[in-house]
């Protein structure tokens, strides 16, 4: 009855259909993939290999086998970007859409995990449809989604993951699954695909930090990463000490190009023969020196400490290369496109006799 005094209320609706959990699969892949922090992707210990990009189909993903004719549909929500492209052949780009949240989080200094979910709720449809239309192409004429599945920050993952599951299964197209740090890793075959194996692999973005052995597609070994801070991280919150702006990276980067990188000279950490990293010391010391000279000018600050963590970067990853004797380097991430980095770890490479692949900056972050 209706409270309000209607002689007969409205005919509810059926009951829900009953649904049945299939036990005999294994749990979804995301679930365990762990959100955006560092440790929860892959193990610190020396010889640890990384996360396979995709896994069977039991696992809830697959892997497919990519001609010169395959036309995959690329999903990003990871963290503050919505994004989508198409891609022929597995290195052709015919349409790459992003849409950009840093206006959204830059009151706030740093990437709001509710505020990016939000957003990528709003913008994942409009992006898609952009995407697919720039390229001219038929929906039906795809032949798989795939979209970033973890590390990253969980409700923006999931705005990605569950646009691109619903996508493949009106299409009945294959859905796989891609892990962040691969797609980083495999930015510079986009755009130079003759990379001769074995490769030493410098990642760097805002949450991780690693050096790793590429013998093949898909076979890695960890080599090092950092045992506390990554070094996109350091550049966010030192740029945010010094007032500079956000996001932290590309106005270090700014900065640095009108200070002295010698101006002062900071610290470089774990520099032994080891391949891990810290940067949290250097982070402290850049505080400590701020307090103790108040009117140092921020530009010095950050042309010194850009310089001391491209130092680091760069000789662990020449000795890295030598060890294994690598025929190459490449260079991933979203810190790939500091200036400081990509030149001297260029000229690092040219110097001993080996190729440096860099990904544009587009490819980057």
């Amino acid at each position: 009855m209706d409270a309000r005094g209607a002689g007969l209320g409205h005919r509810r609706a059926g009951a829900l259909p009953r649904v049945r959990l299939q036990s005999s699969r294994d749990p979804p892949w995301l679930l365990r993939a762990g959100g955006g922090c560092r440790r929860h992707v892959v193990p610190r210990h020396r010889g640890a290999r990384l996360r396979r990009v995709a896994r069977s189909a039991r696992g809830g993903c697959l892997r497919v086998n990519v001609g010169s004719d395959t036309l995959v549909l690329g999903i990003e929500t990871s963290c503050d970007e919505t994004a989508a492209a198409l891609v022929m052949g597995g290195t052709d780009v015919v349409s790459s859409v992003v849409s950009s949240q840093i206006d959204l989080h830059a009151r706030f200094g740093g990437v709001v995990p509710e505020v990016a979910g939000r957003a990528h709720l709003e913008q994942i449809n409009p992006v898609v449809r952009e995407a697919v239309a720039s390229a001219g192409v038929d929906p039906r004429r795809i032949d798989a989604v795939a979209c970033t599945v973890g590390p990253g920050l969980i409700g923006a993952l999931l705005v990605g993951v569950s646009a691109a599951k619903c996508l493949s299964l009106a299409w009945g197209v294959p859905f796989v699954g891609v892990n962040h740090l691969e797609a980083h890793l495999y930015s510079a075959f986009l755009e130079d695909d003759s990379l001769e194996f074995p490769l030493v692999v410098l990642l760097v973005s805002g949450g991780h930090t690693l050096l790793i052995e590429m013998t093949g597609h898909g076979d890695y070994r960890l080599l090092g990463g950092t045992i506390d801070d990554a070094a996109g991280e350091a550049f966010d919150k030192v740029a945010r000490y010094l007032d500079l702006g956000y996001p932290g990276g590309p106005a270090i980067d700014r900065a640095a190009t009108e200070g002295d990188p010698e101006a002062i000279r900071f610290p470089r950490a774990m520099s032994d023969g080891g391949f891990d990293f810290s940067f949290s010391g250097l982070k402290t010391s850049v505080v400590n020196h701020v307090r103790r000279h108040p009117d140092v000018d921020s530009r010095d600050v950050a042309a010194s400490f850009q310089a001391a963590v491209v130092d680091v970067l760069v000789d662990k990853t020449r000795r890295a290369a030598a060890e294994i004797g690598a025929t190459g380097i490449v260079l991933g991430g979203g810190v790939a496109a500091n200036s400081a980095l990509r030149r001297d770890l260029a000229a690092a490479g040219e110097g001993d006799g080996r190729r440096v692949f860099l990904p544009g900056r587009e490819m980057c972050t």
